[in-house]
């Protein structure tokens, strides 16, 4: 997880080129609970930092998910229909959300790094 860079809002970001996978961290899925359902974003749409790009519901709550950076959807984890619950059980790797091209890297230069983000929810 050491390339993994985290938003305050409990998303990540895998960054690589000009290109990321974004999902939420460990932390937020045990916070929701049971994922039961996600609203993904359409391909091709614009997604902006600080602002919500889907919507993840559990048993306890629906939970907006807030973009960690900027772009513009180029895939969506499709097997989440199926199974969400792949989000509990994997968010770092078969729970990813959504694959976009990023509108601006030097983003991801703001961002915590695993050290930081576990500093920052241990605060909490």
């Amino acid at each position: 997880m050491a390339h993994l860079k985290f938003h305050r809002e409990h998303a990540w970001v895998a960054l690589n080129g000009d290109q990321g996978m974004i999902g939420i961290s460990d932390y937020a899925q045990q916070q929701l609970g049971e994922i039961i359902y996600v609203d993904l974003p359409e391909i091709d749409r614009e997604i902006r930092e600080g602002e919500p790009f889907c919507t993840l519901e559990s048993n306890k709550v629906a939970s907006d998910v807030i973009a960690p950076v900027s772009g513009t959807v180029l895939d969506i984890n499709g097997s989440l229909d199926e199974e969400p619950n792949r989000i509990n059980a994997s968010p770092y790797d078969t729970g990813w959300l959504v694959k976009i091209s990023l509108k601006d890297q030097a983003e991801g230069d703001v961002l915590m790094d695993q050290k930081a983000y576990d500093q920052y929810i241990a605060s909490k």
